[in-house]
């Protein structure tokens, strides 16, 4: 058993479910994160609003599944991305789990 975390911008969010579907894993968890980009300090002071949020409205989805299912969902994620036409693709990662109750 390992633990599959997938995090895509906002708008991803009915593709990222739909990407989990497609791979089989019926079981998973999902939290709404900022997601944030530390940028040059030039483009930071050139801020309009320097008080305005400076994150990026995310989603982090995560399951605990089996190397068949991770596998079919990286294959489902590289396709999804290889077709994108913005600079913000869907990101995985997989965790290998020691001990689970």
């Amino acid at each position: 058993m390992k633990l599959v975390i997938v995090t895509a911008v906002e708008q991803f969010q009915k593709e990222v479910s739909k990407l989990f579907k497609k791979a089989n894993i019926e079981n998973y968890s999902s939290s709404d994160i900022d997601g944030h980009k530390n940028g040059s300090s030039l483009l930071m002071t050139s801020n309009w609003f320097p008080t305005e949020k400076g994150g990026n409205e995310s989603s982090m989805f995560f399951s605990f599944t089996d190397n068949q299912h991770i596998d079919l969902l990286f294959q489902a994620i590289t396709e999804f991305n290889t077709n994108l036409e913005t600079n913000n693709p869907i990101k995985a990662v997989v965790v290998p789990i020691e001990r689970f109750i």
